[in-house]
């Protein structure tokens, strides 16, 4: 009466081993969270998420996509469901999100040493580049590096 399928949802990349490359919508779910985090921060006067923030990026970004935690909820609930993005250079998402952890890491320590606002204004700024992209699909961190690699020479991989 109903056909079921048994078949398997399989991105054409595994997305924890070929590292070089990324579903381009994939980092819109990690600029989702950060911006969410660090807008909550502001909003509900908690510095603490703002270094949360800053904290999962640099787990992140130091021991692979399959700790971090936007990450795992892109690539097993949301990719399964929604099917895979083109497939892109993960270098300029990556770029992105080392500016990210410079800036939410000073306001970090911005806090810590007593310059609360200072450290709202980086976070802010944080936030705002974040929905920015989000809600564009232009995520200016990545098209800061895209200059530079052309300005370099540097191919960008697309698949």
């Amino acid at each position: 009466m109903f056909a079921t399928s048994n078949k398997r949802y399989e991105p054409s990349v595994d997305p924890f081993e070929d590292t070089e490359v990324i579903d381009a919508r994939a980092p819109r779910t990690n600029q989702a969270f950060v911006a969410l985090m660090t807008g909550a921060g502001y909003l509900l006067d908690a510095e603490w998420l703002v270094a949360l923030a800053a904290l999962q990026l640099i787990i992140g970004l130091t021991f692979g996509r399959q700790y971090c935690l936007p990450c795992l909820f892109y690539f097993k609930v949301m990719q399964p469901r929604f099917g895979e993005g083109r497939i892109e250079d993960s270098r300029p998402p990556r770029f992105a999100n080392i500016v990210g952890v410079v800036f939410m890491s000073a306001a970090t320590i911005l806090f810590i040493l007593g310059a609360s606002t200072a450290g709202w204004v980086l976070s802010l700024i944080v936030t705002a580049l974040a929905a920015f992209a989000v809600i564009s699909g232009i995520c200016v961190g990545c098209e800061m590096y895209a200059l530079w690699a052309r300005m370099r020479g540097v191919q960008l991989a697309m698949r």
